[in-house]
């Protein structure tokens, strides 16, 4: 593969050139590195969070989820589910530990301090990710994202009370309907890291791929979009 990375000051100069109106991040991984998705469910796991009944039935599912047998859409929707009828306070009470604890270390100050300049020249911003609503909203207030801007996966709560009742799972495609359910359809520049994001990136007036995977960098190629990675994460080699 033969695509030379942006300086982070190519990076910002790129986006700041383009006048954005309305920006949309992913998040893990764009936002900041690792999965906090999965990472809340094994902390989940180890602190007893849920139920043991619900421990072993993720345990069976993600094992499938790594050997190819249940698809990406499925597994960060049951990652949701399994917090079944637990009182959202309490939910969202750990949310906020886990997130404090093992992931608001690893956000890329690059991406932070973007977010903020575009804040400042009053850009609409947007955070979609598979990741549960619980640990997005919770990630994304370092960034001033407001709840009202989140489109994450969730469950219908009821009572106060969560549900297993799906009410969204954004990744692949229905990134782009979760973007259409709040009338965007053409958002000025999309950052994602995952192949999961492509879809979501192929509707932008520009992309840019951040930290990519394999996959995603294929298409990069393919697609010629500019990709940037923060300077704790290394490039994939050739």
């Amino acid at each position: 593969m033969n695509l030379a990375p942006l300086s982070t000051a190519e990076f910002h100069d790129r986006v700041h050139s383009l006048s954005p109106k309305i920006a949309v991040f992913d998040c893990d991984g764009t936002l900041w590195s690792g999965d906090a998705g999965s990472a809340f469910m094994h902390w989940s796991i180890e602190t007893r969070l849920i139920p043991p009944d619900m421990i072993t039935f993720i345990n069976r599912r993600y094992q499938g989820y790594l050997a190819g047998e249940v698809s990406e859409l499925v597994i960060c929707g049951e990652m949701v589910q399994i917090y079944t009828m637990i009182e959202i306070e309490t939910i969202r009470a750990a949310a906020a530990t886990f997130f404090r604890d093992h992931i608001e270390k690893n956000i890329f100050p690059e991406m932070l301090q973007l977010v903020t300049d575009l804040q400042r020249q009053g850009v609409d911003i947007w955070a979609v990710s598979s990741t549960n609503d619980w640990v997005v909203e919770e990630g994304v207030k370092r960034f001033n994202i407001p709840a009202n801007r989140v489109l994450a996966a969730r469950t219908e709560a009821v009572g106060g009370v969560a549900t297993n009742r799906l009410v969204a799972v954004p990744t692949d495609e229905l990134k782009v309907t979760a973007l259409h359910g709040v009338g965007i359809t053409a958002p000025d520049v999309v950052f994602g890291n995952s192949v999961h994001d492509a879809a979501m990136l192929a509707i932008a007036r520009s992309a840019f791929p951040v930290n990519p995977s394999t996959a995603l960098l294929e298409r990069a190629v393919a697609e010629g979009w500019p990709v940037y990675y923060p300077a704790s994460v290394t490039p994939l080699s050739e």
